[in-house]
């Protein structure tokens, strides 16, 4: 009997070792030791909690186990369910209502936290989960010690209070970003994200009548997408700010289920929603206590699992919801359940897709172009350019949610009569190439403020971007508006040919990474790299200089400068042409760059200091680093 092939590296059979820590070799030590784990990657102190001591020496922080909090302590009792999750004293609702949301999905559940975990059997101090991470799934390990403060959980807990999953579920993801604090506000698409590798998105509630938006939410449940939604604050100050209703505003909610009911008035639709605080719930027309509920058989409620008391989940009719909430954000395991027909996919309409990825960076003075608003200054061809080859053809799905936004983007240019004919044109044909483009930034969670930078792509027909193109030709197909969220994606259907995907921020030289995914049918793929161009133009995706590199190119700078530290036109283009011998298709970036100034070949002399600080020089500096090594 041959032995199975090892997963993949990445692959949730196989996920990465986060800060290289193997979950079963440790846990196997601490048994065979007898001492617990205590994780030196993630310390029982401060810096984990990642936010100001509290002053108050009645407020200190106490890490503790589980056994020592509470003496009946388990993993999960019994089942796993939404009410396992109460928010504590951090400001990270969207975090726990995608868990909340993941509970209802055990297949996505178990993957997130591997079974078999407890606090009696083979106890070690440690546990383990995975988390989804940019195209990876990533294994995190963490001790059980969870901060305290007066005798409770400072942070999330389990509405029984026995219950520990959901609180180390709960540091393991804030180990991964860095500390708890780095969980305070965000987006809920994040958390649903990386808890599943699925597509988020959001739907304005007021794009769909309450019937039309009770059929899709219901549709996406029933084919396992993730659902939440908020009530948008119109300030700051609204944040957390409690309505006559009992609803919160800029809150997240998770949805976790639909249903109907039917009295002699006529059927009512109806929405079931959790508040991750575990209490604060709404006190309108079919909530918990609400008389709406008296019309109704018991045997009804007990199938709708109808429950009086306070623990933040409840029922709203889909009428009330339109008129109170904002948004509702899903997500979507697979790009087939992105289709937002009224009725749940039959299972034979799955359609086998293929991803593919690529990982890339903004660098100032190099990859860092911006948006076309700057294309008179030709900032944008520098911009991280990726092949996208489309061969196979697919019948384009009727109820997919046209690109309405594609018109909302950064130059707010109508389109003509001409070619609103076309777009026209392209909706109706009947086979194209189906592709879903998502754009994700990476790791802006871990710095110590969360700041997302607006950022968008856009797709060109064409197989290579030179200056004349950008001049003469609209994107057909984008991501909409410039966003600062972590990620922004489009479904679109493009006829088969060559296509071209650039991924930008919105203003010039600003730093990042970035996460490109596409998925598409068999046989369309996205190039693994950027690309050379025919014309000339060739795309440079460098990395920052390292400070090995930087030494050697100050050497070279030094040996042809001279004492003086100068270096006059002719030395220069000498240095130049030494490194060019070999790679002579450079010469156009360097004329094409729009970062070297119009009065390059006027310079007669380059000083070495302000070479190494100005902007001019960031470039020369990359250029030159590029030719001679």
């Amino acid at each position: 009997m041959q032995p199975e092939e090892e997963a993949a590296l990445g692959s949730i059979g196989n996920p990465i070792r986060f800060k290289d820590q193997h979950f079963k070799t440790l846990r196997d030590e601490c048994l065979k030791s007898g001492v617990l784990f205590s994780d030196p990657a993630f310390a029982a102190d401060q810096k984990s909690i990642g936010m100001p001591e509290d002053p108050d020496p009645n407020k200190a922080i106490k890490w503790l186990r589980p056994k020592e909090i509470s003496k009946n302590a388990v993993f999960v009792e019994g089942t796993t369910g939404t009410t396992d999750i109460c928010q504590g004293q951090l400001g990270n609702c969207w975090l726990l209502a995608a868990l909340s949301c993941l509970t209802m999905h055990p297949k996505l559940f178990v993957k997130v936290v591997p079974p078999k975990q407890n606090l009696s059997e083979s106890y070690a101090g440690i546990f383990h989960f995975r988390f989804w991470q940019y195209g990876e799934w990533v294994e995190v390990v963490v001790d059980d010690r969870l901060p305290v403060r007066e005798g409770r959980l400072l942070f999330s807990y389990s509405h029984t209070r026995n219950e520990y999953w959901s609180a180390l579920v709960e540091k393991a993801y804030a180990k991964l970003i860095g500390s708890y604090g780095s969980l305070k506000g965000g987006n809920i698409s994040e958390g649903m994200e990386d808890f599943t590798g699925g597509i988020a998105y959001s739907i304005p509630v007021s794009s769909r009548t309450p019937r039309v938006l009770w059929r899709s939410l219901t549709a996406a449940l029933s084919r396992g997408s993730l659902l939440s939604c908020f009530i948008q604050a119109s300030s700051y100050q609204e944040i957390g700010k409690v309505t006559g209703d009992g609803l919160v505003k800029g809150h997240a909610y998770a949805i976790t289920d639909s249903d109907k009911v039917k009295k002699a008035s006529g059927e009512t639709l109806l929405l079931k929603l959790r508040n991750p605080w575990g209490f604060v719930e709404y006190s309108g027309p079919w909530s918990d206590k609400s008389k709406d509920w008296d019309d109704v058989g018991k045997a009804e409620r007990d199938r709708m699992e109808l429950k009086k008391r306070e623990d933040g989940e409840f029922w709203i009719s889909t009428e009330d919801f339109s008129r109170l909430f904002d948004t509702v954000e899903l997500c979507s395991v697979s790009p087939d359940t992105l289709v937002e027909g009224d009725t749940p996919a039959s299972p034979g309409a799955t359609s086998v897709w293929t991803i593919s990825a690529h990982e890339g960076c903004w660098v100032p003075g190099s990859s860092a172009g911006g948006s076309r608003r700057y294309q008179r200054m030709f900032t944008c061809l520098c911009n991280p350019q990726f092949e996208l080859v489309l061969t196979e053809q697919d019948k384009a799905d009727e109820d997919d949610e046209d690109d309405e936004d594609d018109k909302d983007d950064e130059d707010d240019e109508e389109m003509t009569p001409e070619e609103k004919k076309i777009a026209e044109k392209q909706k109706k044909k009947g086979k194209q190439c189906t592709i879903l483009v998502e754009l994700l930034q990476k790791d802006r969670r871990k710095k110590n403020k969360v700041h997302f930078l607006y950022m968008a792509f856009h797709i060109y027909r064409g197989a290579c971007l030179d200056r004349s193109f950008f001049t003469q030709n609209r994107p057909v197909g984008r991501s909409g508006k410039y966003r600062a969220q972590r990620g922004v994606w489009r479904k679109v259907h493009l006829d088969p040919g060559n296509y071209v995907i650039v991924a930008s921020t919105y203003r010039p030289n600003k730093p990042g990474e970035f996460f490109l995914r596409i998925f598409s049918k068999t046989g369309n793929t996205l190039g693994t790299q950027d690309f050379t161009c025919s014309s000339g133009f060739l795309m440079v995706m460098s990395m920052p200089v390292s400070p090995e590199d930087h030494i050697r190119v100050q050497k070279t700078f030094d040996d042809v400068a001279g004492p003086d530290d100068r270096m006059d036109a002719k030395e220069l283009m000498d240095l130049f042409n030494s490194g060019l011998r070999s790679h002579c298709a450079l010469i156009l970036l360097i004329l094409w760059s729009p970062c070297i100034s119009s009065h390059f070949f006027m310079l007669t002399s380059l000083h070495k200091t302000s070479c190494f600080t100005s902007s001019l020089s960031t470039v020369l500096f990359t250029l030159l680093l590029l030719l001679l090594f």
